[in-house]
């Protein structure tokens, strides 16, 4: 059984090919793209280039992730959030939305708002006590699909993997004890939150040791400083090649959909890795 939307939207199927996750940042102080989607009018002009590219979901966040972001209420969260929901849907009834968010009262209301789906950064374990998901438990009652990210707030780790594999099946236990059923689960690996530029390479040269977990890999490394750092690449906008390398890895270890700023430039890498993959199962794709 697949996952499912709890609107009724046709999700993609994941087995089929490598899905691509389209970025739509909300929050003024996103590190490579802050402040660009201020007016409805510049978000539904987004959220159409993502879908014309090729985009399969379109992922909305209001509250900046980057390394010295400060965190904001969810009262803040929801004015920036709620209204390019709401927008979005309307203008694309048929396109899959996932909210960018952490917090179990945010995700409720963009699920009832229009969402598909939550992409938790926190792996459900945002103000959990003990074994408890609250986001588990909304996304259970909300019957949405729920991805888990792993984090850490540093990189305090005596044995990396052990402890990263350790730290999402606490996040995925949660989850199903709240209720969620396995098909609705995603694990994201985490590159770049809390690991060092070390650490993420590990992420993605091993992600199959995630993929083994048995659930679906979101894999986000688009822009980010341990690309720069690899490349000598101060400017997010030209580690394109960071971008390409670790996408084509990432779906060789088994990444079934990829979080990306530049769907256009990704679209093609995605297919050759797909191909690759597939091999002599392969079949040419119905053009788009």
């Amino acid at each position: 059984m697949s996952w499912t939307s709890p609107h009724g939207t046709s999700l993609p199927d994941w087995r089929q090919r490598t899905l691509i996750m389209g970025i739509m940042n909300l929050a003024p102080d996103s590190f490579s793209d802050g402040g660009q989607l201020a007016t409805e009018e510049a978000i539904l002009e987004r959220a159409e280039q993502l879908l014309a590219a090729g985009a399969d979901v379109l992922d909305l966040g209001a509250e900046s992730t980057r390394p010295g972001a400060a965190p904001i209420e969810a009262a803040t969260e929801l004015v920036r959030l709620l209204p390019a929901v709401r927008a979005v849907r309307r203008r694309f009834p048929q396109a899959v939305l996932s909210v960018d968010s952490y917090k179990a009262a945010v995700a409720r209301a963009a699920v009832e708002a229009g969402a598909d789906l939550v992409n938790d950064v926190e792996g459900g374990r945002f103000e959990a006590r003990g074994d408890e998901s609250p986001m588990g438990a909304a996304c259970a009652v909300l019957r949405c699909p729920l991805i888990l990210m792993h984090r850490r707030k540093q990189a305090d780790y005596r044995d990396f993997w052990p402890e990263v594999l350790q730290d999402l099946r606490t996040s995925l236990r949660g989850a199903r004890a709240a209720g969620m059923p396995p098909e609705q689960l995603w694990t994201d690996p985490g590159f770049g939150f809390g690991k060092t530029p070390a650490q993420n390479l590990m992420l993605v040269r091993d992600l199959a040791k995630i993929a083994a977990l048995g659930f679906p890999v979101l894999l986000g490394t688009s822009r980010k400083s341990t690309l720069g750092l690899v490349l000598g690449e101060m400017d997010p906008l030209r580690r394109g090649a960071g971008n390409d390398v670790t996408t084509a890895w990432g779906i060789a270890q088994g990444a079934s959909m990829i979080r990306v700023h530049d769907v256009a430039a990704v679209r093609p890498v995605i297919r050759m890795a797909d191909a690759l993959r597939f091999g002599p199962n392969w079949e040419a794709p119905p053009s788009r």
